[in-house]
C-alpha cells in the first residue's frame, strides 16, 4: 500500500482523531442539560455536575407521595405560599397564594396545598384532587 492511498482513505473513527472539517456537526455539540458547548469530541456532558443532574433526571422517583412531607419540601424551595389555597371566611371565595381577600380585606383561612383546577382554573386543594377528604362548601 502506497503512502498516497493511506492518506486518501477515510478514517474509521473520525471523531476520535478530531476533525478540522467545518461541516462536521460533532464539533458543535452542546451539553443536553445546560446547553453549554462541549470542547471534547468524546464527552457527552460539559461537567460532572451536568452528568450527575442528567443521571438523577433519568431515575424514576420511587418515593410515594407523602402529603405531610410535601409542605416542608415546598418551604425549602420557597414556594409554599404560592402553592397554598386560601378561602375567605366572609365571601367564601378561594385564592391561590393570596392570603387576603381583595374584595373583603379580610385575612383568609388556609385550606391546604393545591393549584388551579385542570378544567375550570379555580383554586382546588391537592386533597380534593386526590379524593382524600370530603369538600365542604
Amino acid at each position: 500500500m502506497s503512502q498516497a492511498s493511506r492518506t486518501d482513505s477515510p478514517v474509521r473513527y473520525g471523531s476520535r482523531y478530531g476533525s478540522s472539517d467545518p461541516a462536521d456537526t460533532r464539533s458543535q455539540r452542546s451539553c443536553p442539560v445546560c446547553q453549554a458547548s462541549i470542547s471534547s469530541a468524546r464527552a457527552r456532558y460539559c461537567s460532572d455536575a451536568c452528568k450527575q443532574r442528567a443521571y438523577r433526571l433519568r431515575q424514576p422517583d420511587r418515593t410515594p407521595l407523602d402529603l405531610d412531607a410535601l409542605p416542608a419540601a415546598l418551604r425549602a424551595r420557597q414556594v409554599l405560599v404560592t402553592r397554598t389555597v386560601y378561602a375567605c371566611p366572609a365571601c367564601e371565595a378561594r385564592f391561590l397564594g393570596d392570603q387576603r381577600c381583595p374584595d373583603c380585606y379580610v385575612c383568609c383561612r388556609r385550606l391546604g396545598l393545591g393549584g388551579p383546577c385542570p378544567h375550570c382554573d379555580d383554586p382546588v386543594t391537592l386533597a380534593e384532587l386526590l379524593g382524600l377528604e370530603e369538600v365542604q362548601h
